[in-house]
């Protein structure tokens, strides 16, 4: 087995990289590693897990900083922006649900009846 390049500074520089608002593979980048490689120190080492989960968090702050300061800023590519934080941190659209409620007194029902109320669209 080959012998580690971890060392409990790299949890720093994960933090640092991140708060600049670089991705993982971009860390994994800077620091000449594989992704495997960081997920498996996440695994190994709590403490990087750690800075991982705060690199995360400073990273989306950073970006959504962008999107906040750039708000009024013509050149700003606001397309660009809307799909990087919808790849990179779960964002979506907002979904409409519009339900219909009917009130039916199931009591006085039959089974069949029932089946065919469950039935319709």
């Amino acid at each position: 087995m080959r012998p580690t390049k971890y060392t409990t500074e790299l949890g720093e520089q994960v933090i640092e990289l991140m708060y600049q608002g670089l991705s993982i593979e971009e860390v994994c980048y800077e620091l000449k590693i594989c992704k495997q490689t960081f997920y498996n120190w996440c695994e190994q080492h709590p403490e990087f897990l750690d800075s991982k989960k705060k690199g995360l968090d400073f990273s989306q702050g950073w970006w959504m900083k962008q999107g906040r300061v750039n708000l009024e800023n013509q050149k700003f590519n606001s397309t660009l922006f809307y799909m990087n934080m919808k790849n990179r941190f779960g964002w979506t659209d907002k979904q409409q649900i519009d339900q219909k409620q009917t009130n039916i007194d199931l009591s006085s029902l039959t089974t069949e009846e029932i089946r065919e109320l469950l039935n319709e669209d």
